[in-house]
């Protein structure tokens, strides 16, 4: 039995069509840009979804403060908008959440269990999200000009 690994890796990690992410905004097409759009709006939304539930707890370093639920429940909100409109204003809402985790990482600080580096590397992480945010927003925006069925 001969595996084409290339073939595998083409239909399910890197596909041009779903999986466009190093392809510039305006070189998209609207089938292309709907898979981006969906694609971070799901993610944000699962996430953030989970964060607002989550981040009732007065177990957490923030305490009762009802404000990080309402946050995320509002990003949750705006990654349904995003994905169902495809709206810049949503997506522009959402391109805020690594902001409004730095901010939350500023005011009540890190998990106590972590060490410097895991801290690091979590900056880095929300970092490098809230550059692939911008593309998101720069997506949306290009959205009524791509060409293709939409």
């Amino acid at each position: 039995m001969d595996l084409d690994w290339e073939k595998l890796v083409k239909r399910y990690v890197w596909n041009d069509e779903r999986t466009p992410y190093l392809t510039r905004v305006a070189k998209l097409t609207r089938t292309q840009a709907q898979y981006e759009l969906f694609g971070y709006a799901l993610l944000v939304g699962v996430l953030f979804a989970a964060l607002s539930v989550a981040s009732l707890s007065s177990e957490l370093p923030h305490g009762d403060a009802a404000g990080v639920s309402l946050y995320a429940f509002t990003v949750c909100c705006a990654a349904v908008l995003l994905g169902a409109t495809r709206h810049p204003w949503a997506a522009l809402w959402c391109a805020g959440a690594p902001l409004g985790l730095l901010a939350y990482f500023a005011a009540w600080g890190f998990h106590p269990g972590l060490e410097t580096g895991d801290k690091a590397l979590l900056v880095a992480a929300v970092l490098a999200w809230l550059l692939y945010s911008l593309r998101v927003v720069a997506v949306a925006r290009a959205w009524q000009g791509l060409a293709g069925p939409g």
